[in-house]
């Protein structure tokens, strides 16, 4: 079994920058990539950043040099820098974890990012 811990969500102002940590647990062996995801009501769940396991990173063009995914391999923790955030990046932000082992994609329980004056 995969757990995947998000943290860092919160209320910001437009403009202003959060920090999302997402950390996994549990069975973990070889890690294809891990990632962010978020979802509006209404929308389908999008894709923010992935990095694999290499140091691979693909970004959405919406994010335009405004966020930065990292990881820390070692202790399975991936990370999201978010700054100048505009109220559309309002959304549950969604931790995913792709297992090499068996192709699984894992999916933490999401964490509310509200950007508003």
């Amino acid at each position: 079994q995969v757990q995947l811990v998000e943290s860092g969500g919160g209320l910001v102002q437009p403009g202003g920058s959060l920090r999302l940590s997402c950390a996994a647990s549990g069975s973990i062996y070889m890690i294809n990539g891990m990632g962010w995801y978020r979802q509006t009501p209404g929308k389908q769940r999008e894709l923010v950043a992935t990095i694999t396991s290499g140091g691979m990173i693909n970004y959405a063009d919406f994010v335009k040099g405004r966020f930065t995914i990292s990881r820390n391999n070692a202790k399975n923790t991936v990370y999201l820098q978010m700054n100048s955030l505009k109220p559309e990046d309002t959304a549950v932000y969604y931790c995913n974890l792709q297992a090499d082992w068996d192709l699984r994609n894992y999916w933490g329980q999401g964490t509310q990012v509200t950007v508003s004056s």
